[in-house]
């Protein structure tokens, strides 16, 4: 068995999104995926050939940041690579016991379709990638060497047939530049996959009166996704924070911490408080319940009953790798959930309305919420500020009005998201931006955003139902959406 994957140390997972996972080649961070490998080959064809372009597929695989690789070694089957059925048995076991999360078939050469599928069938439900590799010359005789372009179909049509969804990468010589691009495509899609099915998801308080927005269907979620919605009422969060003490000494390191990075000047202490209680409560909630993201209702019974706008705190549970929605909007945590693990962590999504269209720029929006961004995505020299919130703050004086995060985020590519869905069957819209900077000082947390077509996107969201609200992900991983999109049963709304 080869194993193989990255040598640089897991840091600190304070902070999921802004710093602490396995290092990349550009400095970023990302959560690593474990693949298996299943080199195919069949005999009489070149088998010399086959071992080199097994050897030159995992030099180039090997090299992708955060993938750690389980491929059969020269002891588990002959020349590592996968040839009948005794080899697909010991290969599969390699495969479950190692707990792989997608397979990677590759045609080394023509490929014993039989022995390939069988691993992929043997362990339904992960996702699959094939592909296949070029020829090399004629041989002195005028032989070919591997018929991959051939064999691939085989493998392809046993997949189909066995209704087993796998995605096609293409016929490429491993050191082409799109052949890591497809390795790394595939890598956030089997983490979007491991993460996002099954997971569960918070419920905290009811969803506002008004905003039949934000309703869902706990049933789809369970049928189409094995996901389970966790109800929690407002009193379970909001009595276990006022029993927390201000000298408690995880609430003293949040309230330093917000103090380090943002301009605090314009609220209370009691604020800051009452902010750092409430997620030290919902981050424990989280954890104690395995909690991968949540929607909280963020008005009006918080400011009524805790008197404080947790705007703020939403920011920060996201930042720490709990994605939080507003408005109890849980197919939007849901949304948010597939961007984060789309970009294998490396990176925080901010859950926006689509506001307004810019006063004079052609194609060019505002995405904005009340001051819940995640302050790692605050623009360059843009101190963060905690303020009172906007709106809620002519509804709620002092405390009660206060915990907004404002500011501008960064500039820079963006991918822009919505799961919604109806009659027990979702899709997501998935477009692509690019945030534009500004140089005045706006309300809540906000960017503007260009778009290729903002009539287009905008009809696109009326006609096909989605609602206001959606997830923006520094980035571009519409790709990996895309893909992830097809193993999970989600319709695909590109725009």
């Amino acid at each position: 068995m080869v194993q193989s994957g990255p040598s640089q140390a897991i840091a600190s997972r304070a902070r999921p999104g802004c710093a602490g996972r396995q290092v990349s080649s550009g400095g970023a961070t990302v959560e690593t995926v474990k693949l298996g490998f299943v080199p195919a080959h069949r005999v009489p064809f070149d088998e010399q050939w086959a071992r080199d372009m097994r050897r030159r597929c995992l030099s180039v695989m090997q090299q992708q940041p955060g993938i750690e690789w389980v491929v059969p070694d020269e002891g588990l089957t002959e020349g590592g690579i996968v040839r009948n059925d005794e080899d697909a048995e010991k290969v599969t076991k390699l495969f479950r016991d190692q707990g792989v999360q997608g397979i990677v078939i590759g045609a080394m050469t023509f490929g014993d379709e039989v022995s390939a599928v069988a691993v992929a069938q043997s362990l339904s439900g992960l996702p699959v990638l094939l592909f296949g590799t070029k020829e090399g010359d004629f041989l002195p005789d005028g032989g070919r060497r591997s018929d991959s372009f051939c064999g691939t179909l085989s493998i392809a049509s046993g997949l189909y047939r066995r209704r087993i969804p796998f995605v096609f990468a293409g016929i490429l010589f491993p050191e082409e530049p799109l052949f890591a691009q497809e390795i790394n495509r595939f890598a956030g899609t089997c983490n979007t996959i491991k993460n996002f099915m099954g997971a569960k998801i918070g419920l905290i308080g009811p969803r506002p009166e008004r905003f039949e927005t934000c309703a869902c269907d706990e049933v789809a979620m369970i049928q189409n996704f094995g996901q389970r919605l966790i109800p929690v009422s407002l009193p379970e969060v909001f009595v276990p924070a006022r029993r927390l003490s201000d000298d408690d000494p995880d609430v003293q390191a949040i309230v330093a911490d917000i103090k380090a990075r943002a301009d605090t000047s314009e609220v209370s202490n009691t604020t800051l408080a009452r902010l750092s209680k409430l997620e030290k409560v919902l981050m424990d909630l989280a954890k104690s319940k395995g909690i991968r993201a949540m929607g909280l209702q963020c008005w009006n019974t918080i400011q009524m009953d805790y008197g404080v706008t947790p705007c703020l705190a939403m920011g920060r549970l996201t930042e720490r790798g709990i994605m939080t929605a507003c408005e109890v909007d849980i197919y939007g945590a849901l949304t948010m959930l597939a961007q984060y693990e789309a970009a294998r962590r490396v990176t925080v999504p901010h859950f926006i309305d689509w506001t307004i269209q810019h006063q004079q720029l052609e194609n060019v929006f505002f995405a904005w919420h009340c001051g819940n961004a995640p302050m790692c995505l605050a623009a360059p020299g843009c101190r963060p500020q905690v303020r009172i919130q906007s709106i809620l703050g002519k509804l709620f004086e002092g405390d009660a009005g206060q915990g907004a995060g404002e500011f501008e985020l960064a500039p820079g590519p963006v991918t822009l998201s919505r799961l919604q869905e109806y009659d027990n069957r979702f899709k997501m819209l998935i477009t692509k931006g690019e945030i534009i900077p500004d140089d005045r000082h706006l309300r809540g947390s906000w960017s503007w955003v260009k778009v290729e077509n903002l009539d287009r996107l905008y009809r696109t969201l009326v006609q096909e139902g989605f609602v206001h609200h959606a997830s923006m992900i520094p980035g571009d991983y519409s790709d990996v959406l895309a893909q992830f999109c097809q193993f999970a049963g989600i319709e695909v709304v590109l725009v």
